[in-house]
């Protein structure tokens, strides 16, 4: 009796030691989209941060837990399966108290065996989040398949136009900008943030599209082949944008070439009358473009005489962009906007070209141009007002993202230049001589370096290095926390910081 009874207590202690330990495992879950071979390639990728018994500092923590009504039923059925895994320690525990001599043997192992599950509860979450998995997908489906039929009935009834947006980068903030573009004119409904999975946007369309919008913005994301149709049948998209084409998550897509595929899927998925936009200075997007069908604009500030959508005499400064905009058929407009860098002049196209489709005049799209503001985390300017100015990069994880931010550094001239970043990540094979490249870039841009995370930022160290840069200006910090306390004793007024790229949750090299 004595043993069962302290079994029990010890087991109710220890059960709500799990409940608490599974907090973090369940955040990066999530962060994984509930994909159980996402996080297991991040368990892979961390296994210094799991494998201790204190797993993370809360105060590092970027993006908490939320907890959604998913992330309720799945911590239910792992507490459902840590009962299962206590009931079983008590059994195999009991037996060898029952036989061992001395009987003290069966309590020692009762404890090992709890600890092993307290240990290991990012372990025990794949088993809990594979049980869920079925009543999950059926769960998700019915949301789906309402969302489907609201888009179905909205097109019929009310006439609503559909935008679906896709690319490697810059889809995002194409969305936002268009947005704010068209609703110069028309009833428009954006998705928030990145969504850009089925779920997420059914989540939009079941509780927010509303029934007087004339146009739907829809942002599709894929990480392998097949994911952006299952989005593009969900939206059901009238008019299609591919935005850049890159190397992006490259250790699921393996090759550019799947990327083309992938992204072509929301071209495929218009129907006869639908319009394909492409942009087309990217060379991957320009081939897709030239042996696209359908109807077609083509987008850009490169080779003007083929485009049907452009911008000429461009002058951009610390203070934003002017250029004149230039669309066949209705001539040019002059045109100024706050976003920074050539390259938003290229997502501002994207957004004129959805309008002339739409049916804006010029006059309207240059007024719905100079509306539009500065995209959360993407090439952002903030001035705080202590004298110095931070340039926010944050979701930038890209070649050709990274090389139009350091131009953005250059311009503000007169300034002492600062870059924090931990490199780019997802580049697959590509990762460390990408890298490698961009550290050389960064020696011609920016006046001291902040890496963060030694190991990782190894190839960016030795591109510096062979730069000829001036090393006593490069620190390789831990984490974040680091290099913010680092930043608080290094600047002063007349500093601009450029954050380049962030990484998952806390990232820290130990």
């Amino acid at each position: 009796m004595f043993f069962y009874i302290f079994a029990a207590v010890l087991g109710y202690i220890a059960f709500l030691m799990y409940s608490n330990r599974i907090e973090y495992p369940l955040n990066m879950l999530q962060l994984s989209e509930y994909k159980n071979d996402k996080y297991c390639e991040w368990i892979e990728k961390n296994s210094e941060k799991v494998n201790r018994l204190n797993y993370y500092d809360k105060a590092e923590e970027k993006s908490p837990l939320v907890w959604t009504d998913r992330v309720k039923r799945l911590k239910k059925k792992h507490d459902f399966v840590n009962i299962l895994f206590i009931v079983v320690a008590i059994i195999i525990s009991s037996i060898i108290y029952n036989v061992a001599n001395p009987k003290i043997l069966g309590l020692v192992v009762l404890v090992i065996l709890y600890f092993i599950i307290y240990f290991f509860q990012y372990r025990v979450l794949i088993i809990s989040n594979s049980l869920a998995k079925a009543k999950e997908d059926e769960i998700n489906h019915g949301f789906y398949v309402e969302a489907q039929e609201k888009i179905r009935r909205l097109k019929r009834e009310n006439n609503l136009k559909v935008l679906g947006i896709t690319g490697s980068f810059g889809k995002t903030s194409v969305k936002f900008i268009s947005n704010t573009v068209l609703s110069e004119t028309l009833r428009v409904k954006n998705t928030p943030s990145s969504y850009n999975t089925p779920m997420g946007l059914s989540k939009v369309i079941n509780n927010e599209l509303e029934a007087d919008k004339e146009v739907f913005i829809a942002e599709l994301g894929a990480y392998k082949p097949g994911e952006i149709k299952e989005v593009a049948d969900l939206v059901q998209p009238d008019i299609g944008i591919i935005t850049a084409i890159g190397p992006t998550h490259m250790q699921m897509y393996k090759t550019i070439e799947n990327i083309m595929k992938t992204k072509y899927e929301l071209i495929e998925a218009l129907p006869e009358d639908g319009t394909a936009i492409f942009n087309y200075d990217n060379e991957y997007v320009k081939k897709l473009s030239d042996r696209t069908e359908l109807k077609k604009i083509n987008y850009g500030i490169e080779d003007i005489e083929l485009l049907d959508v452009y911008a000429k005499d461009i002058e951009v400064s610390t203070e934003g962009s002017k250029f004149v905009l230039g669309i066949k058929g209705l001539g040019e407009i002059q045109c100024g906007s706050i976003l920074l860098g050539v390259h938003n002049i290229s997502n501002l196209l994207a957004a004129a070209s959805v309008a002339y489709v739409l049916g804006m005049n010029l006059e309207e799209i240059s007024t719905g141009i100079g509306k539009v503001e500065a995209v959360e985390h993407r090439l952002n300017l903030i001035n705080p007002g202590t004298g110095v100015l931070v340039i926010d990069d944050a979701f930038n994880s890209n070649p050709v993202g990274f090389r139009a931010a350091l131009d953005v550094l250059k311009d503000f001239k007169g300034y002492r230049k600062f870059i924090v970043t931990p490199g780019m990540v997802e580049l697959g094979d590509m990762e460390e001589d990408e890298n490698y490249k961009v550290g050389a870039e960064i020696a011609k841009s920016a006046d001291h370096v902040l890496l963060v995370g030694k190991k990782r930022t190894m190839p960016i160290y030795r591109g510096l290095e062979d730069a000829n840069y001036n090393m006593q200006n490069v620190y390789q910090l831990k984490n974040l926390k680091e290099t913010t306390q680092l930043l608080a004793k290094m600047n002063r007024k007349g500093d601009v910081i450029l954050f380049e790229n962030d990484l998952p949750d806390s990232y820290s090299e130990n």
